[in-house]
This record gives structure tokens, C-alpha cells and sequence, in this order.
């Protein structure tokens, strides 16, 4: 195995028939994402280009291999533990944009997929399972995954999100460089991304 690069992934969310191909992150002991459904893919290895590794970690995830796919987004997370220091994010109870260098750092370039060979084979990682798109926001998620679901759902040009989180908690949400603040975005009454 080659080395793989810690703040590079990809996600993919594979389509067929109004659903996602889901994976339910059950069998790590060790994982950020334990319990949590999310899409397949993984991290980079050094020298892959992105459309590499979105193929080699479907194929590893799924045995299945993407004969067609769309580059939809980059994600741009941040992550602080909630006893952390946090100055710089908060001042007078509002969120500010200072410098989050202390935050742990993930960029991952996000996928959808529509076309593929092969049969869905047993995942080291997790259960996967075919879910309506109108089900994702009952499963637990993370949330700032609602936002960019509801993307997914909404646009078909490329965007840059990205979410800040300390803990598990979203406390920022980015989108193509612009703040979306906290009266804006919401959710409704199934947990799904709903922006006024």
C-alpha cells in the first residue's frame, strides 16, 4: 500500500434509481465517522490525481468500477476538539473569521456518480446499503453533509463549501466564499437543509 495523505479524500455518492449508494460506518473501532452513514472514497495516495483515488477507493469500497462521474465540489473542513481553545472563533457570542491555523484540516473533492460495471461487493469498512435521497437526512449524518446534500440537490455547477465544526457541532458553514449565516441556514422539520 502505498502512502496516503491525511488531508486529501474523496467522497462519492454513486446514484441509481433516486437513491445514494450509502455506506454505514459500523465495523472501525477507530473512526472519525463510527455510526455515521456517508458516501465511499477515501484518501489520497501520494502522486494520485483526484479521479484517481475517487476510482481506486469506489473500487476497493464497492468492487464496482465508475465508468461515469461528475467532479461536483471541494469541501473545505475544519476541526477542533470542544475543550479546545476556540479565541479567534467566537467574539461577543458571534462567529468571526480569524485565523483557524490550530484547526485539524481535510479537503475533499466531492463526487456523484451515475454510471458503473461491476456488483457490489462486502465493505471492510461498513454496511453499505442503497438509500432513498428522500431518507439521507433521517440517518445519522453529519450536518454540515445536509448542506452539501442540499447542493447536490439544487446545483449542477461546482461550488466550495466549507464547514467548521468543534466537536461534532456545525458552527460555520462557507459557501463560494461568501458566510452563510446561522438565520439563514436551518433546518426543517426532518433534519434536512432548507436555505431561506
Amino acid at each position: 500500500m502505498s502512502e496516503h495523505i491525511n488531508n486529501l479524500t474523496t467522497l462519492c455518492y454513486i446514484e441509481k434509481d433516486d437513491q445514494y449508494l450509502m455506506l454505514h460506518r459500523v465495523k472501525k473501532k477507530q473512526d472519525v465517522n463510527r455510526d455515521k452513514w456517508i458516501g465511499v472514497g477515501g484518501h489520497f495516495e501520494a502522486g494520485e490525481s483526484p479521479e484517481e483515488c475517487l476510482l481506486r477507493e469506489v473500487r476497493e469500497e464497492t468492487g464496482l468500477a465508475l465508468t461515469g462521474w461528475q467532479f461536483r465540489g471541494i469541501v473545505t473542513f475544519t476541526f477542533r476538539q470542544p475543550d479546545a481553545d476556540t479565541a479567534g472563533w467566537m467574539k461577543n457570542g458571534k462567529l468571526v473569521k480569524d485565523d483557524v491555523v490550530q484547526a485539524d484540516m481535510e479537503y475533499m473533492c466531492l463526487y456523484t456518480a451515475d454510471e458503473y460495471q461491476g456488483t457490489i461487493s462486502d465493505c471492510e469498512e461498513g454496511t453499505l446499503e442503497w438509500v432513498p435521497k428522500d431518507a439521507i437526512y433521517q440517518l445519522p449524518i453529519w450536518e454540515g453533509d445536509k448542506v452539501f446534500f442540499h447542493l447536490l440537490e439544487t446545483r449542477k455547477d461546482f461550488f466550495s463549501l466549507k464547514l467548521d465544526y468543534v466537536g461534532e457541532e456545525l458552527v460555520r458553514v462557507v459557501l463560494d466564499g461568501q458566510d452563510i449565516p446561522g438565520d439563514v441556514y436551518k433546518q426543517d422539520g426532518i433534519g434536512k437543509a432548507v436555505y431561506r
